[in-house]
């Protein structure tokens, strides 16, 4: 789990929409954007679209005033890009539920609240510092 532990976060969450969330579950789909890729491959997908700084986890339930939800997971000390700042911010600003999960309790908590539409008590401007 040590190599790459967003991963297994990333997996985590996922799992836990289609056991307990299952009707939600195909509202919520990933980005693949991270990781190190070989780079005839990291052109191939350049080429198609994939963009940096694009956060892993779209929801396109929209919720009260929100259009949907963005997510990033995080692990340890790992901090937002500078990138990941900015599509983060363009994303509040277009209307949109940002969170960064740095662990799957708070990532099944803060999903919940979003989608029944409870306020999420935490300062996601705290959480915008970047690496």
């Amino acid at each position: 789990m040590t190599q790459h532990p967003e991963h297994y976060l990333q997996k985590s969450f996922f799992d836990w929409l289609k056991k307990c969330h299952p009707k939600w579950r195909p509202y919520f789909f990933a980005i693949p954007n991270g990781g190190h890729r070989h780079i005839a491959v990291a052109k191939y997908l350049k080429a198609e679209g994939v963009t940096a700084g694009v956060w892993d986890v779209f929801c396109m339930i929209p919720v009260g005033s929100y259009k949907g939800l963005w997510i990033e997971f995080k692990v340890d000390k790992n901090k937002l890009t500078t990138e990941q700042k900015a599509f983060g911010e363009r994303a509040i600003e277009r209307g949109y539920q940002t969170l960064i999960c740095y662990n799957i309790d708070d990532a099944m908590e803060w999903t919940e609240k979003y989608i029944l539409g409870e306020p999420i008590s935490i300062d996601l401007g705290s959480m915008y510092t970047i690496a």
